[in-house]
């Protein structure tokens, strides 16, 4: 079964900034129709860190890669290798009737059945409840959290529930934050072969029949606008 009954996929070819890679995922959840995924590079070797992050806990990268902290939650996350992903839920899909917890685990479903059909074993995980459903509930009901903020540091050192693992490793994180526009998931995907077609297999296991789109001059228009007032000002980025 399927997750999304209709999906955009963005190829952002383009390396860019971290500042305004966040800010691009924002713009898409504020002007999202319908559900979609954007696969994208960075400019420079990067590290974002969660909403809830401690700006000294990543001062010392600041010489060596381009630092951003996310609207999302989580830890701290290195990117350059990766394949780096943002989905987009609008608030009028149905699929936001679903949990926080049943779309991070889906979408999560999605990619372990993509690197399965390329041959590798990968599993969802189950460990890391840290303390059972309820106190899963209860960390969910804030606006601001993600599973990932389970994470303490560096995310691909601490799989949680739900992350997905190859051999016993974690290749795959993610974070999430709802708003009154829909819901962000940010994820990383690492330490497995990124080539060969993943990203649109990944795309295929979230919905059959996605749609390709180009970001257009008014969502980049947009997301300059935000880099600008949120993610590249040092108030931001030194919030905590």
């Amino acid at each position: 079964m399927w997750i999304f009954a209709e999906l955009d996929i963005y190829h952002d070819l383009t390396p860019r900034s971290a500042t305004m890679n966040m800010a691009i995922d924002e713009a898409l959840l504020e002007m999202a129709k319908i559900p979609s995924i954007r696969f994208y590079r960075w400019r420079s070797p990067a590290l974002s860190f969660g909403y809830f992050g401690k700006f000294a806990d990543v001062a010392e990268y600041a010489a060596e890669r381009d630092l951003v902290r996310r609207w999302t939650g989580g830890g701290i996350v290195f990117h350059g290798e990766d394949l780096t992903y943002s989905i987009v839920i609008p608030a009028s899909d149905l699929v936001l009737c679903k949990s926080s917890i049943s779309i991070y685990e889906n979408v999560h479903r999605a990619l372990r059945d993509a690197l399965m059909k390329r041959g590798q074993r990968a599993v969802v995980a189950v460990i890391g409840d840290r303390g059972g459903a309820a106190a899963i509930k209860t960390r969910v009901s804030d606006p601001g959290y993600s599973r990932a903020q389970d994470c303490n540091g560096h995310c691909f050192a601490n799989p949680v529930r739900a992350d997905v693992l190859v051999n016993g490793r974690k290749v795959a994180g993610a974070a999430q934050r709802r708003t009154h526009a829909g819901l962000l998931h940010q994820g990383s995907i690492q330490h497995v072969d990124l080539g060969n077609g993943l990203a649109e297999r990944f795309a295929t296991e979230l919905c059959p029949a996605y749609g390709e789109k180009l970001l257009d001059e008014a969502c980049l228009r947009r997301a300059r606008e935000i880099a600008a007032q949120k993610y590249g000002t040092d108030a931001w980025l030194r919030k905590r």
